[in-house]
């Protein structure tokens, strides 16, 4: 396997480098939910055509790794599914479909993995949970809204994406997700019960359209021992990767 790229998920993927001939892992790009930079997506562009070039002459399988935020599935009745028309609502969202259609249209053979917020150690402080530690440690912290998001351990990804490979998944577009969505008031109440403090909110408005992620063909392909995902996931990944303040020592 080759993996393109050298952030957060390239790292966490590296241990499936030495499993898999004849795959490519484009684990580089915008990651960057809310980002508009016209630049950065030109530049993952013209990185994908140049994989899926190099895929199709040598007959290597492109795994590209796109979105299923709200983003890409946040209009006014999307059931979150890989199998239905959706309507990006976001730049970053019409980006990641854009590049979606290039793929399936140049012929070279393809997995398209849609993901939902990854939590793990690590990650770009632009990230949501890095994001909203950082706010709740400063006493402040902005909130759209009726927001949810679909949280997901890293380790549970790269078990995913091992599993799908192994399976010998291709030519299919397939959401990696917890298929439940989380209020981000939850998110945040849940951080700051591991920091011991809280902060003030400030809530803005937003998007306010779907939120949910579906996962029934994922837990179709890999089965129901890959998908531990329940009502209390999110407070699971949360405890993992929010770090408790050492205690402070007395003089």
């Amino acid at each position: 396997m080759r993996i393109v790229g050298h952030g957060f998920l390239a790292r966490h993927l590296a241990p499936l480098r030495e499993a898999y001939d004849g795959v490519v892992l484009l684990a580089a790009g915008v990651s960057w939910a809310s980002g508009t930079s016209e630049a950065e997506f030109a530049r993952e562009a013209d990185l994908v055509r140049r994989e899926l070039r190099a895929c199709r002459a040598d007959g290597s399988r492109l795994v590209f790794f796109s979105t299923a935020s709200t983003g890409m599935y946040g209009a006014e009745g999307c059931h979150g599914r890989e199998d239905e028309p959706v309507v990006p609502c976001t730049p970053y969202g019409w980006h990641k479909r854009g590049l979606e259609e290039e793929i399936r249209a140049f012929g070279a053979d393809h997995l398209i993995l849609r993901m939902g917020h990854v939590m793990g150690p690590g990650q770009p402080p632009h990230q949501l949970l890095p994001s909203l530690i950082r706010q709740v440690r400063a006493g402040e912290v902005t909130i759209h809204r009726d927001a949810a998001r679909d949280l997901i351990d890293i380790d549970d990804v790269v078990a995913l994406v091992d599993r799908l490979l192994a399976l010998g998944a291709s030519r299919d577009v397939v959401n990696i997700a917890s298929g439940v969505p989380v209020p981000i008031e939850a998110v945040v109440e849940r951080i700051e019960r591991r920091l011991g403090t809280t902060a003030a909110r400030r809530y803005v408005d937003g998007h306010r359209g779907n939120h949910r992620v579906s996962i029934a063909r994922l837990r179709g392909l890999v089965g129901p021992e890959y998908t531990p995902f329940d009502a209390h996931y999110h407070r699971r990944v949360l405890d993992k990767y929010v770090p408790v303040p050492e205690p402070s020592l007395s003089a």
